[in-house]
């Protein structure tokens, strides 16, 4: 617990932590408010006939916010070798694996926080949003609730996904050291996939890669409707996403532990 507690203390008090959970929860919602205000039933057959994921484009924006919760995962442990304190942390509590928990511990607890704030926000806008874009009650869309069974999934999911690619960014940033190229390899891992999908023009080949890749399977516990159209299902693409960070987290704890501080 005190491994815990100095963690605490020392991610709470550098400067760049709450601008970056700030800038977690902001650009969530600034980027889910400038897609949502986006799209309208325009180009629907009709606007009862418009097939979009009402909840899933009100939580659009994580795909944007979560670039502050993998630097703030990695800088969580990177910038401790930046400095050259880490040598001290591990004087202070010699259990590297305890080291890296409590690091897991509290980055995990800061970014459900502001992931939080940054899905209730979203889903706020949306539902005050979406309406005047002609999704309305009459055209089978209701309005955005937690009371709603699939978009608390939806909320909760998010909110999730958002702690495991932090998460994912402590591990590699463990295994890798040095922050920048911590921060480019998870980037990348997180939107190269995506990109090189839409490239591939044999349809199995594309339903495999947003089965397997973290970001496409992960952000699946978004969808709402059509869930059989899905590659893969929400909770079971979140679990390939846990993976992730677990083989991250397994392959940094056992590097932190082989290596000299």
């Amino acid at each position: 617990m005190s491994a815990v507690h100095a963690e605490w203390t020392k991610l709470r008090t550098l400067p760049s932590t709450m601008w970056l959970l700030a800038a977690l929860a902001g650009i969530t919602v600034a980027a889910g408010v400038a897609v949502t205000g986006a799209v309208d039933t325009s180009n629907c057959p009709s606007p009862a006939g418009c097939r979009e994921d009402t909840p899933k484009l009100a939580l659009s924006g994580v795909q944007v916010g979560q670039v502050a919760a993998v630097v703030l995962g990695v800088l969580a442990v990177g910038g401790e070798y930046a400095t050259g304190t880490i040598a001290a942390t591990f004087a202070a509590v010699p259990r590297r694996g305890a080291v890296l928990a409590a690091k897991a511990a509290v980055v995990a607890a800061a970014v459900a926080a502001s992931g939080s704030a940054g899905v209730l926000a979203s889903l706020a806008a949306g539902r005050g949003i979406l309406p005047g874009n002609g999704f309305t009650a009459a055209n089978g869309h209701p309005p955005l609730s937690l009371l709603d069974g699939s978009t608390a999934r939806a909320a909760a999911g998010t909110v999730l996904y958002l702690v495991l690619v932090a998460l994912l960014g402590l591990g590699v940033g463990t295994a890798v050291r040095e922050q920048a190229a911590a921060i480019t390899a998870v980037l990348a891992l997180l939107w190269l996939v995506p990109v090189v999908t839409r490239l591939v023009g044999d349809a199995r080949w594309q339903e495999r890669l947003e089965k397997f890749a973290p970001m496409p399977a992960g952000l699946a516990v978004q969808a709402t409707r059509d869930l059989d159209r899905l590659p893969i299902g929400p909770w079971a693409g979140l679990g390939v996403l846990a993976c992730y960070a677990g083989a991250a987290l397994l392959a940094g704890g056992v590097l932190l532990a082989a290596r000299d501080a």
